[in-house]
């Protein structure tokens, strides 16, 4: 069958994938959460969770740079990538020898057809619609705004996450309200920050492993904001650990 990824390619997948390689940490959980653990043939270095599986499959690399011939070895009948997460080189090279469907998910909305177009692919229609239900329904209050946030994702230089993210999405259903004007992932100063002046400064823990002590220097720099080191997976995965985001997010505002 012929289908149309998030990115608008069209990628033929002739019958119900059961051999799949999973380039996106988010999107490896998903597929065990949808019930497909025993397709999963290779996963990234970075998929971590559920903890254990990377003793059972075979790791092709990163989420930029892939092992090749190690991917060939596997052959994979279904390869699943991420736009923003994965390297386009790479991602078209494997596109010549395999079918690569790729995602590309910047709000809830994108996140649900995500799961509910892989659902469609891998013959798990029915657990994707469930899993669907249940996220719409996790998601439907609307909160009241606690205050303004920046969220940080990098340190020296200091990288703020912008609006056009995911976790810009995710921050407003947390209830916050991102400070920051730019699109994507902005270098800011110091100087910006204090003049930003948020009610609250995130610290993420992934990419950057923010610790205590950068807690206490940026605290020094902004007396008035309330520092947090936050589960940087609660707000940029967007696959099945979303059902575990609303909680930690409520949480999050009651600390």
């Amino acid at each position: 069958m012929m289908y149309k990824d998030q990115m608008g390619r069209e990628v033929s997948i002739p019958k119900t994938p059961k051999r799949i390689v999973s380039l996106v940490p988010s999107q490896t959980e998903l597929l065990v959460d949808l019930g497909l653990r025993d397709q999963l043939v290779g996963v990234t270095k970075f998929c971590v969770h559920p903890a254990s599986l990377r003793k059972e499959k075979t790791i092709v690399g990163g989420t930029k740079n892939y092992r090749f011939d190690v991917i060939d070895e596997l052959k994979p009948d279904l390869i699943i990538g991420n736009k923003e997460e994965n390297d386009q080189e790479g991602i078209e090279k494997l596109s010549e020898n395999y079918p690569v469907w790729m995602s590309d998910v910047g709000d809830l909305s994108q996140a649900l057809a995500m799961i509910s177009a892989i659902g469609a692919i891998t013959g798990k229609v029915n657990q994707a619609k469930v899993l669907v239900e249940k996220l719409e329904k996790s998601f439907a209050e609307e909160l009241p705004k606690l205050g303004t946030v920046v969220y940080l994702i990098w340190n020296s230089p200091i990288m703020a996450v912008g609006k056009s993210t995911f976790i810009h999405e995710m921050l407003g259903q947390a209830g916050f309200i991102n400070a920051i004007d730019q699109d994507r992932y902005p270098e800011i100063s110091m100087k910006e920050l204090k003049r930003l002046n948020p009610d609250f400064l995130f610290l993420s823990s992934e990419p950057f492993p923010f610790q205590s002590k950068h807690v206490q220097e940026f605290e020094k720099e902004l007396p008035k904001a309330k520092v947090r080191i936050v589960d940087g997976e609660m707000f940029s995965w967007y696959g099945s650990r979303l059902l575990k985001s609303q909680s930690y997010f409520d949480s999050l505002r009651e600390s």
